[in-house]
């Protein structure tokens, strides 16, 4: 398994589709067999507003993961404005 970075930033004035999909996404996030969630949370703005969201994935391939992306429900909420997926290698504080 690879793992990879996943940065989303929400469209502009998008906050009332981020926490009306929320409990829909978290849920979505935590129950996948083929990507696993390491790592996740929101990324704040300059006044401490969510503004987008950060994960670490593990994975078998790019494609599985970019796939598995599409059926967030943020994604289909239509919050996502730009998205960018990499593989991610671990330097410090790897998960055991």
């Amino acid at each position: 398994m690879t793992h990879f970075l996943v940065y989303t930033e929400d469209k502009a004035d998008s906050l009332q589709i981020r926490l009306d999909a929320r409990d829909a996404h978290l849920a979505w996030v935590q129950n996948d067999p083929q990507v696993k969630l390491v790592s996740a949370g929101p990324w704040l703005g300059d006044a401490g507003d969510m503004r987008g969201s950060l994960l670490i994935v593990e994975g078998p391939n790019l494609k599985t993961v970019e796939a598995w992306l599409l059926e967030d429900p943020y994604n289909k909420a239509g919050l996502t404005g730009f998205k960018r997926v990499r593989e991610f290698k671990w330097l410090l504080g790897a998960p055991e």
